[in-house]
């Protein structure tokens, strides 16, 4: 079978980002009725991998991932080179560049050949550094995660189980204890390794992980595992151009003596003598965190609880949980606590806000709510993002509140958790497990409260507008208007605009109303729709408008309603632009017949299923029965 489009998705961890990017694509392309096949590169490694059959027939290529993939196969094809974040984000403008045609073509000197000018694939120097950096994390983490529960695991037969002099010695805990330590130990090597191997590919892998090993043992920690990877990944690429005037008889030469013993020759010796002050730099960092976890541990759960939760996942959040586990390594297991509470407390602030404000939430939002107590049991902070996705400004505070509570009490309590991962499931581990979870749910709860509250009020502003209170009850159930009586048909639905900005969008219904004979003055209708935007926007949230007028020269009660092409600015709740105008007029003295139709609608909105069906649909007869409630 052949695709028109080939999605490749990867994060660091491998375990969420990866999948609901690959989800977002698919139903993207769904959608829109396009073949698309997606290749994970998550922590089982390459799944759904491509053919080379599939790579040549395919028309466009997306990369959205956050660690090195090979992309040195897709030479001669378009490629859209985004963050994985953004194949969740904005997998519908992916998927629509990619049908456009205006994608640049990759070459495999990391060049870009098309009418785009590359200015969206040519990756900056900063993005390359970041995915080099999470290659090797990602590869890291299952070593640490490993390690650290054995060692973790043999610490339930006593602390000093694995000393031969102690009492507590267990032949069995010291051999876990051992094999833990030995994983541990491979951190530093195995960052350095795939941190050169994103850079150098093969050959930096192995100078990587002999300069990880030398940095490990001299002493320098995380720091000098970071510092030999980007250190021997340039300066095997600096080999590769300098020997590439050698006969290609040479290549066998090149692979299995020149590049190996030059390159640990060049970068073994200056990471040996960098080593003395990356030591000395790595104490001294370990030495402040640790006094300042017992010092200020207020000030570091904050810190720890906004990182965490500021993008559940993203570049900021990893690099708390990274830090967690460098200490991790180097025996602090209460800097670890605080940053898995942190973690787990999002998912579980949006479990109960949808057990604290029900009636405000879909159905969909709801099971979606519930599932994320298991999520974040499980330490999987991104089971929140869909609910901060929808009102970023106000749901992200939230969630950065109850993840420092969380943290900020675990560290009060002295809790210490020797496993980088796992969630409720290492709590047989977790030295003062119930005031640990005690942390998570205060802070969950308090988050959740004021999530369920935030909904209120969206729903609310949805609800109440120019005095239509609508009851909670009613918002959540099933809602018709009366099509008898309000005069609304496939010729009030105008599709695929282009219409410019929010002016000219009110002088096209105004127009439109004269020409479907809804009212018998132009001006006056105009005029209506500007008075009623200058008290407030009518603009909603997920692009979506609801201007409205009241008019003596409106016959009956009507909707007219357009789907512009390309988003205009229309001020909405949510600060992002308005594509989809639904248009209230009422004849004047109509007062009550104007609200209920204000109100059904915006009941109706406040279901994300129906927002996203009027987004999608292409006829004009299913937007009219959607509005209508025939479906």
């Amino acid at each position: 079978m052949s695709y028109r489009i080939l999605g490749v998705t990867g994060c660091p961890t491998g375990i969420a980002h990866t999948f609901m990017a690959q989800e977002a694509l698919e139903k993207a392309a769904g959608e829109k009725d396009i073949s698309i096949k997606v290749e994970t590169h998550g922590q089982q490694g390459v799944e759904n991998s491509f053919t080379p059959e599939e790579i040549r027939k395919a028309e466009v290529i997306i990369v959205a991932a956050d660690k090195n993939v090979d992309i040195e196969r897709f030479n001669g094809k378009k490629l859209i080179n985004v963050s994985v974040s953004k194949g969740i984000k904005q997998a519908d403008a992916l998927i629509d560049r990619a049908l456009s045609g205006d994608v640049s073509t990759y070459r495999t000197d990391r060049k870009y050949e098309g009418p785009s000018g590359a200015s969206e694939e040519k990756v900056s120097i900063w993005r390359q550094i970041y995915v080099h950096l999470m290659n090797g994390v990602s590869h890291m983490i299952p070593f640490v995660v490993a390690g650290g529960v054995m060692i973790a695991i043999s610490f339930m037969f006593g602390i000093y189980s694995a000393d031969p002099s102690s009492d507590q010695y267990n032949p069995i805990a010291a051999q876990m204890n051992t094999i833990g330590g030995v994983a541990m130990g491979l951190m530093v090597p195995i960052l350095s390794a795939f941190i050169a191997q994103s850079i150098a590919n093969r050959p930096g892998m192995i100078i990587g992980f002999i300069t990880g090993l030398i940095a490990a043992d001299n002493g320098t920690g995380f720091l000098g595992g970071i510092v030999s990877g980007f250190l021997s990944g340039l300066v095997m690429v600096m080999l590769a151009r300098s020997l590439r005037g050698l006969p290609k008889q040479l290549d066998g030469l090149k692979s299995i003596f020149l590049y190996p013993v030059l390159g640990i020759f060049i970068a073994g010796f200056i990471i040996w003598y960098l080593s003395i002050p990356m030591e000395m730099i790595n104490q001294t960092m370990m030495d402040f965190i640790s006094g300042f976890q017992y010092s200020s541990p207020i000030i570091l759960g904050l810190l720890i609880g906004s990182m965490s939760a500021f993008d559940m996942g993203g570049p900021v959040n990893k690099a708390a949980y990274v830090t967690g586990t460098v200490l991790l390594a180097e025996g602090n297991y209460l800097f670890m606590a605080g940053v898995s509470a942190a973690c787990i407390a999002p998912p579980l602030a949006t479990g109960f806000a949808v057990l604290f404000g029900r009636k405000y939430y879909s159905a969909d939002e709801r099971s979606a709510g519930l599932v994320n107590f298991l999520l974040g049991s499980t330490h999987i902070t991104e089971g929140a993002i869909p609910f901060a996705a929808k009102r970023p400004l106000t749901i992200i505070p939230i969630l950065m509140i109850g993840s420092s509570i969380a943290a900020i009490l675990t560290y009060l309590f002295q809790v210490e958790v020797p496993a980088p991962h796992g969630g409720f499931i290492v709590l047989p581990i977790v030295t003062h497990a119930l005031l640990w979870i005690l942390a998570i749910l205060l802070g969950s709860v308090v988050a959740g409260y004021l999530m369920s509250l935030d909904q209120k009020r969206a729903v609310d502003r949805l609800a109440v507008a120019d005095g239509a209170v609508v009851s909670a009850d009613d918002m959540a159930s099933n809602v018709k208007l009366d099509e008898e009586t309000l005069k609304f048909g496939t010729d009030q639905v105008h599709l695929d605009h282009q219409l410019k900005d929010k002016q000219e969008a009110l002088e096209f219904i105004a127009a439109t109303a004269v020409e479907d004979g809804i009212s018998t003055d132009r001006s006056a209708v105009l005029q209506g729709l500007l008075d009623r935007e200058a008290q407030s926007s009518t603009g909603m949230e997920n692009g979506i408008a609801i201007p409205h007028v009241s008019d003596a020269s409106i016959k009956t009660p009507s909707l007219i309603v357009i789907r512009n092409r390309q988003g205009i600015d229309w001020p909405a709740m949510d600060g992002e632009e308005t594509n989809f105008i639904i248009s209230i007029l009422v004849p004047e003295g109509a007062g009550d017949k104007h609200l209920k139709i204000l109100a059904d609608i915006s009941r109706k909105l406040v279901h994300e299923s129906v927002i996203e069906r009027l987004h999608a649909s292409n006829s004009k007869a299913e937007i009219k029965d959607i509005l209508l409630g025939e479906q």
